[in-house]
């Protein structure tokens, strides 16, 4: 259901728009889709950029966003946003979301998932997950109602984002971000188009903009993406320190789901 005026102001946590396990639209009546191509230049550099990504020992990354949301009416609006990470081995980081309608912070130390809320002074934790960061950001929106903005670049160049799911790529040209030289590809998946730019220097993502097939209005969500991979990351930047918060109940999605079905019975 699209958001209406009034629910809009309510949404606390923005989640990023899905990527590939999104429904693609069903195609319009008496309309023929061109036939798709995959450049298989554009699948090396994408698989090029997954190995660059993996090698990163430890990142800092700050990204401003730009996110639609389509109104009752088919009306779009777009919201402006940050996202930074900072992220230690396989399986440690910090995230932070804000904007003007949300503030989270997520805090994970390869065992233990905390959400805070800085301004309600809310936190809640998954424990006992023993999962690296990718594991987790594969399946943390089904399993335990969490999505992560930016999660993608955290499965780029594993098994969790198999090549063979793109059904169109293509290389659009050469463009600079911020002064900085990008190749421009462009993809189609199931469900959703989405765009990267890579930087010719370091093969990392400098931009990324990600079209929504699930609701005909085609919301956007774009990301540009400024990196530090010298400066070091602190084991003691990513805990979670309460300071007078309250914890609230955590109820993963599949949990809730049982619970409510055992309510059935």
């Amino acid at each position: 259901m699209r958001p209406s005026r009034t629910c809009l102001l309510l949404l606390l946590l923005a989640a990023p728009l899905p990527w590939p396990t999104a429904h693609a639209a069903p195609p319009v009546a008496g309309s023929a889709a061109p036939a798709a191509s995959v450049d298989a230049d554009a699948i090396t550099a994408l698989t090029r950029m997954g190995k660059a990504l993996r090698a990163l020992p430890q990142f800092t990354l700050a990204a401003t966003t730009r996110t639609d949301y389509v109104l009752e009416d088919g009306q779009k609006l777009a919201l402006a946003g940050t996202v930074d990470y900072r992220v230690l081995g396989p399986d440690r980081f910090f995230v932070e979301i804000r904007s003007d309608h949300q503030h989270r912070q997520l805090f994970y130390d390869g065992h233990t998932l905390t959400i805070y809320s800085p301004n309600q002074k809310y936190y809640a934790t998954v424990e006992h997950l023993d999962r690296s960061s990718q594991a987790l950001l594969s399946d943390s929106a089904t399993r335990l109602g969490v999505e992560f903005p930016l999660a993608d670049l955290f499965l780029w160049g594993t098994p969790g984002f198999p090549t063979d799911r793109i059904e169109s790529a293509l290389f659009v040209g050469n463009e600079r971000i911020d002064d900085e030289l990008t190749r421009h590809y462009a993809f189609r998946q199931p469900g959703v188009d989405w765009q990267v730019w890579i930087s010719d220097t370091t093969q990392l993502p400098r931009q990324l903009l990600i079209t929504s097939h699930a609701d005909p209005a085609l919301p956007n969500y774009q990301a540009t993406l400024t990196w530090d991979t010298r400066r070091p990351v602190a084991a003691k930047d990513l805990v979670f320190h309460p300071d007078g918060a309250t914890r609230i109940a955590f109820v993963p999605v599949a949990m809730a789901g049982d619970d409510a079905g055992k309510g059935d019975r």
